[in-house]
């Protein structure tokens, strides 16, 4: 394959139809360059593979007859996905990998009876669709925020979820420290306990009076312990009915919170809505929410502050760009969920670089800062709580996989050929 500039496809780009519209990436690639030039490319076969890290993440490679392979990486809903994307294969085996939206289109809308709306199989799509990205920046030898329109910013605020915090629990104090000596601006918490032994009912997640006190005790010795310029926000997984859900937003207003995190589930948009209007605190909901259809109501009922999709599973970067772009005429910021690897977590921070409403990303990797340091063959890609951008093609880092296999899922395969 012949290669060609980075100057000289931004040259030609800028002349014809624009680099910095999304839908120009095909146009541009045949307005500058000739036949000869222009990278032809079959995908030949797709290989996935599990690690266990915070939860099941599936890790996927797309292969071309030209020896350049994309990789993505998805979460959460990730189990069962390696088995979906395998009825992948007969729609993508073949085709061109620089079509990405005909190829993510064509598996979405073939899979509406199986499941395409949400869930496992969006999920899978989502990791085809950021192994895409990768690839098609390999090809053209572009970072991937260029594809998607430029970047905003140089570098990508985090927020540290401490996973600890408690005044009882031994090693607080230290991993209090731990954030403030890594430079994080930012830390969130989770407040939720289903074995609160002030819970009077171990199924309805009405919280005692207790379970509140106990809340917001830790929510006031979390922000006495860094200073006021650190923001802080608390989860209550959605896992609380909206009585609780009211009072707790209310109960946490003199602590200028960063956000509320679904203080209950955020299918029902009306109930969200309703907790929202009773509060000054602000709230964020939408880690288990797919496709920019899943945010459409969440979006027009006013029922959020800050939207929250994850990278890794709604569908993928292009959809997440989407996504934000319907928040951004609600004047609405997106704080991305996101507990991956470098490696989804730099896809996500070209993503935050491309939108002007990015709030902040979320790093959930503290308690594997070894792991996380030795994943990409990079090394640590966080400096005093942020990611800078990486000019490299595609998404920028570099599995390193003997790192990579300590945290295999047992009985799994790695990158086995199809």
């Amino acid at each position: 394959m012949s290669a060609f500039t980075r100057r000289q496809w931004i040259q030609g780009a800028a002349a014809g139809a624009g680099v910095f519209s999304l839908s120009s990436l095909a146009a541009a690639l045949q307005n500058t360059t000739t036949p000869y030039q222009r990278p032809k490319l079959k995908i030949t076969d797709i290989r996935t593979a599990y690690v266990s890290a915070h939860g099941p993440q599936l890790h996927v490679r797309i292969y071309t007859d030209q020896g350049i392979f994309g990789h993505g990486e998805a979460t959460d809903s990730a189990l069962g996905a390696a088995a979906i994307i395998g009825g992948f294969r007969r729609f993508l085996i073949g085709q061109d990998p620089l079509n990405i939206e005909l190829l993510w289109e064509r598996v979405r809308t073939m899979g509406i009876f199986a499941g395409a709306q949400a869930g496992q199989y969006v999920t899978a799509l989502t990791g085809i669709e950021i192994a895409l990205w990768d690839l098609a920046g390999k090809a053209v030898g572009l970072p991937v925020y260029q594809l998607l329109g430029g970047k905003c910013r140089d570098r990508i605020r985090l927020y540290c979820d401490s996973a600890g915090h408690r005044p009882e629990e031994p090693g607080t104090m230290q991993k209090f420290q731990q954030v403030k000596d890594l430079g994080f601006t930012a830390l969130k918490i989770d407040v939720d306990d289903g074995r609160d032994p002030n819970r009077w009912d171990p199924v309805n997640w009405t919280a005692s009076n207790a379970e509140i006190d106990r809340m917001v005790k830790e929510v006031a010795f979390v922000r006495e312990n860094f200073e006021p310029r650190v923001d802080l926000a608390v989860d209550m997984h959605g896992r609380y009915d909206a009585t609780t859900g009211k009072r707790m937003a209310i109960e946490l207003e003199p602590f200028k919170l960063l956000f509320l995190e679904e203080p209950v589930p955020a299918e029902n948009v009306p109930v969200m809505r309703d907790i929202r209007e009773s509060t000054k605190t602000p709230i964020c909901a939408g880690e288990n929410l797919f496709l920019r259809h899943g945010f459409r109501e969440l979006l027009e009922s006013r029922a959020v502050d800050i939207i929250m999709p994850d990278i890794q599973k709604c569908g993928g970067l292009l959809e997440s760009r989407k996504i934000a772009d319907m928040a951004h005429t609600y004047y609405i910021p997106m704080a991305p969920h996101c507990v991956v690897s470098p490696i989804g977590t730099m896809a996500s921070c070209h993503v935050c670089a491309a939108i002007p409403n990015f709030l902040v990303l979320e790093w959930h990797w503290i308690s594997r800062w070894k792991l996380w340091g030795e994943f990409v063959k990079e090394g640590n890609i966080i400096d005093k709580g942020y990611v800078a951008l990486t000019d490299r093609p595609g998404i920028g880092v570099e599995l390193n996989e003997e790192a990579a296999r300590r945290v295999q899922t047992p009985n799994t395969t790695w990158f086995v050929a199809s």
